[in-house]
């Protein structure tokens, strides 16, 4: 990959945005001998606090440190949820935000493809994405009929999980009566497990380590610190984009396709700057008109209610002499401590009563104390210091819509993000049914009488003070999709081709196409749709 060369300005593809759909597609691309271009705004993804898994906790605790690596954007005032503005957080960094994420692998529920391919995404079912996934996965059992070995992303289990981390593996099969599964990414998503992550040897596996740093074909050019301003077209054609380089302006041209991948808010900010949106909205701002498309509809998000408990333990993994010295010990043999793994050791799928026909409530658990109440403000909140687990009771099928607007036409300025959080009332039930079920678990003999108190947002909140509490304290999970939704209706951006409606030689590809939200964490299936999206382009022969 020649990031030292000059700097060209024109290949066949030209993908924006170097991220988990991105990196894929680029990088499939430029295997198959297309010369492709990839332009980053952020900087090289090659440094320890991003390479280093364990990292992640102390990167997104301590806002100066990953203040480099993140566009920094917050959402409008949510009025569902007392008007609090929350951080969405979005890597401006090569990788994208596969780069600071907490690496929990999840495809997803195979019934969510099935949903898509329903509503007329042809090739877009179950059996179709997990071929996609099988050839992105390097995962650490082989391969069978649902995973994949030798791909670009290594996959594994956190090695030496704590023991907190298999209490509540136990205690929520014991408490719920549900599966202990041992690969909840397989056949059946139903059930309790060891989180899968994607990291290994010590190293993150973003997207840009497997598919730029580690693929590196040799017709792929990485631009880092670009800035996309606008696609250019020619007769209703893509034909390349303008861009400010270092203080510079110049174009880069594409022979064949301009590809975004700038993730749900960039995606759909650059085609509404380049003309591409609701017309009356891109007037108010003095933008030309090329096509009148619901660009910035159908955004939605996980969001999550955290609930920490005080157990006995003679070790503080949430303290900074804890991370402290893990770092010194990592640095001297890597791969040998906690930060050779994500923080996130088990998770669990279940059903609250609202459920259909699949798990409607994802628990994430992390060894420490959560920041309480929330994280809104740019500010330290308050972090009990006690030895503690926390779950994250997460809603994964909002019913709740919001949308993406521009505040301005200038292409520096942050998106007006406003996710109508809890507008459905449904959604707020969700997240309190998860709520009362992670204190069943915690309830459990298997906890072996380790819990000693639930420290937020305390036993005394039930019924309808839960749900007041929950207002205050739910908050993202960084997951936002649906901005340029695929489909083959008026409500669609881009069709099952990825192809933007009314235009030509243009495709969006990453998590802005999804009609609706996966089961669980969106990393793993950006990355799948960057794979589909190279041989949907490959395949078109374009």
């Amino acid at each position: 990959m020649a990031n030292r060369a000059p700097r060209g300005d024109e290949a066949d593809y030209v993908v924006v945005g170097s991220g988990s759909s991105g990196a894929a597609i680029a990088g499939r691309l430029a295997q198959s001998g297309a010369s492709v271009i990839v332009l980053e705004a952020g900087k090289s993804d090659e440094r320890l606090l991003i390479k280093k898994p364990g990292l992640v906790g102390p990167m997104h605790a301590v806002p100066q440190l990953k203040k480099p690596f993140d566009w920094g954007f917050y959402g409008v005032p949510q009025k569902h949820v007392l008007d609090r503005r929350m951080p969405v957080p979005r890597g401006k960094v090569v990788g994208g935000s596969s780069s600071i994420n907490g690496m929990v692998y999840v495809r997803g529920n195979r019934a969510n493809f099935d949903s898509w391919a329903a509503e007329g995404n042809t090739g877009w079912d179950a059996d179709s994405v997990n071929a996609a996934y099988k050839r992105m996965e390097d995962f650490e059992d082989g391969e069978n009929a649902f995973r994949g070995a030798g791909g670009p992303i290594r996959v594994t289990r956190a090695r030496n999980p704590q023991e907190g981390s298999l209490q509540f593996v136990d205690a929520t099969a014991d408490a719920l009566g549900c599966k202990v599964l041992d690969d909840y990414n397989a056949e059946s998503q139903e059930g309790v497990s060891r989180m899968q992550q994607n990291a290994a040897d010590g190293l993150r596996y973003s997207a840009s380590r497997g598919y730029l740093h580690h693929l590196a074909p040799p017709t792929l050019q990485l631009q880092s610190g670009v800035l996309v301003k606008k696609i250019l077209f020619d007769n209703g054609r893509a034909v390349g984009v303008e861009v400010v380089d270092r203080g510079r302006q110049r174009t880069v041209r594409a022979g064949r396709e301009v590809i975004l991948s700038a993730g749900f808010a960039g995606s759909a900010q650059l085609l509404m700057l380049s003309g591409i949106g609701h017309a009356e909205h891109l007037k108010e701002h003095g933008i030309d008109v090329l096509a009148d498309l619901p660009v910035g509809d159908n955004m939605h998000d996980h969001m999550f209610h955290a609930l920490t408990f005080h157990v006995s333990s003679s070790k503080n993994k949430g303290s900074a002499p804890y991370f402290a010295r893990g770092l010194a010990r990592e640095l001297l043999k890597p791969g040998s401590t906690f930060l050779a793994n994500s923080v996130f050791e088990a998770v669990a799928f279940l059903k609250t009563s609202q459920a259909d026909a699949v798990p409607d409530l994802q628990l994430h658990l992390l060894p420490w104390a959560y920041v309480s109440p929330n994280q809104d403000a740019p500010i330290r909140h308050d972090v009990d210091k006690r030895p503690a687990l926390t779950v994250l009771s997460t809603l994964i099928y909002p019913k709740s819509r919001g949308t993406l607007r521009l505040a301005s036409a200038d292409p520096t300025a942050a998106p007006l993000i406003d996710f109508q959080y809890l507008s459905e009332a449904a959604d707020l039930e969700v997240l309190a049914e998860g709520s009362e079920m992670v204190r069943e678990i915690f309830a459990s003999k298997a906890f072996k009488g380790a819990v000693k108190e639930e420290i937020h947002p305390g036993k005394d909140l039930r019924g309808q003070e839960l749900r007041d509490a929950i207002l205050n304290r739910a908050t993202s999970v960084y997951h936002g999709v649906g901005t340029c939704r695929m489909g083959v209706d008026e409500l669609a951006v881009v069709g099952p081709d990825l192809k933007v409606r009314g235009v030509e030689g243009l495709r969006v590809c990453d998590a802005s196409i999804m009609p609706s939200i996966t089961g669980g964490n969106t990393n793993a299936p950006a990355i799948m749709i960057g794979e589909m999206g190279a041989n949907l382009v490959l395949g078109s022969g374009s």
